[in-house]
């Protein structure tokens, strides 16, 4: 019987939980530009992108 590859799934895990991450930001995005507040946008995404490094 193989043996799990528990490293390969967690890599997997985080890979898919950056994924969500990232379509909630542009959900997030969109729903603001929508509402003409463009210049906060850039900030949050800014704020964001430093914290995941």
């Amino acid at each position: 019987m193989a043996k799990p590859n528990f490293a390969f799934q967690k890599r997997q895990k985080e890979l898919e939980k950056k994924k969500k991450n990232e379509e909630k930001l542009q959900r997030k995005q969109e729903k603001k530009s929508s509402t003409g507040e463009e210049g906060d946008e850039e900030s949050v995404v800014d704020d964001e992108a430093v914290v995941e490094e």
